[in-house]
């Protein structure tokens, strides 16, 4: 499999300082589109194979006198450093903003948190379920009259934090390629969620959404958007929001549509919910997923991860790559001008490219060796 760094981004150099969540997956982001990703590693650093593909690793003791030095070396000839430490950290460090930008006017120094730059809950730890607490992301979802369950840390760490880390810093680049300025970015997992609400907020404003959980069309109150359970205790996911797509649904399953009644008369939602359960309680996952494929009633069987290696939609995207042993998710999104869609996949070991790099930011053979001695590099 070719490792190219074929992608938009080849020709892009980006500094990431080590740590987890959101910042490293933005890495891997910038990775998978072709930049040159040099992780400044911590010393026995854990490593995530997946956020770590296809970057270079020099491994640096952050708390060593000499180790600013080497990080605004490497930041003079760089397009971009993200970092994901509580505020004030990289200052103290000595590898702020302000010291980064003095050394390299045109680089973009994006800053992955959870709370924001500022606030009065700046300085607070906090993880992706705390973020989504405050958003009101976290109060809409699950079921009525039960406690909202964590929808793992996709939506707040990845999906409010990560994307919006590499959409700010590639529109800084971008901006920066014109300007010859660079820009500092912060991005924070409450402002990224807060964002994503938006559709919820315009329902709202028309009167089409409450805050009461599992009474809105999109939170598992509606028959025609909710999961339903199998005769083999498996799942199907219906999403027939469409009347067009309903209409396909009720044929399918032989439902007389006099008895089922209108689709949106919330008063009725109940029985036609118990309706539906009773009948897909009937079959089994297998017997429903025949039954609905290749038809525009949006039913589909809910699959776990491992299962969905092997689902026919993602094995012709190559929507997977498996690499001793590990299951990668391939590049997205792709790109016609590239033919090559696979990601490089090799992930370095702590500190394997630490010589190299230096070399190649200006440290001669002596200085190295005295970092190595000083244990200030890995």
């Amino acid at each position: 499999m070719s490792q190219s760094a074929a992608g938009p981004l080849k020709g892009k150099r980006i500094i990431e300082l080590a740590g987890l969540g959101p910042a490293p997956y933005c890495g891997q982001l910038l990775a998978d589109l072709g930049a040159e990703v040099i992780l400044v590693d911590r010393p026995n650093a854990i490593r995530l194979p997946v956020e770590n593909r296809g970057k270079k690793s020099i491994a640096i003791d952050l708390r060593k006198p000499e180790s600013a030095e080497i990080v605004l070396r490497l930041i003079e000839d760089a397009d971009a450093l993200i970092e994901g430490l509580r505020p004030g950290v990289t200052e103290r460090l000595g590898i702020g903003p302000e010291a980064c930008r003095a050394r390299n006017p045109k680089l973009v120094y994006g800053r992955m948190t959870g709370w924001g730059q500022d606030g009065p809950m700046a300085s607070m730890a906090g993880h992706d379920i705390n973020y989504l607490s405050i958003t009101g992301a976290l109060y809409a979802m699950g079921s009525a009259g039960q406690v909202p369950p964590p929808p793992l840390n996709l939506l707040g760490d990845f999906g409010g934090g990560s994307m919006f880390l590499a959409l700010g810093v590639v529109s800084a680049i971008h901006a920066a390629s014109q300007t010859g300025q660079g820009d500092v970015v912060d991005a924070a997992i409450v402002d990224g969620v807060s964002s994503t609400m938006g559709m919820i907020r315009s329902f709202e404003s028309f009167g089409g959404w409450t805050t009461e959980r599992q009474a809105n069309m999109l939170d598992g109150a509606a028959p025609y958007y909710r999961c339903y359970l199998t005769q083999d205790g498996q799942y199907m996911a219906v999403g027939c929001i469409e009347p067009q797509f309903f209409i396909i649904m009720v044929d399918k399953l032989g439902i007389d549509s006099a008895q089922y009644g209108d689709q949106n008369d919330r008063a009725a939602w109940a029985a036609q919910t118990q309706l539906l359960e009773d009948i897909f309680a009937g079959q089994t996952r297998d017997h429903w997923s025949a039954l609905f494929d290749n038809t525009d009633a949006c039913i589909t069987p809910v699959l776990n991860y491992q299962e969905a290696l092997a689902h026919p939609q993602n094995t012709a995207r190559q929507s997977h790559i498996i690499d001793r042993s590990i299951s990668h998710p391939n590049r997205a999104p792709r790109f016609a001008s590239t033919n090559e869609h696979a990601p490089r996949l090799d992930c370095p070991t702590v500190g394997q490219q630490t010589s190299k790099i230096l070399e190649s930011v200006g440290f001669n053979a002596s200085e190295i060796a005295s970092f190595i001695e000083a244990k200030t590099v890995f």
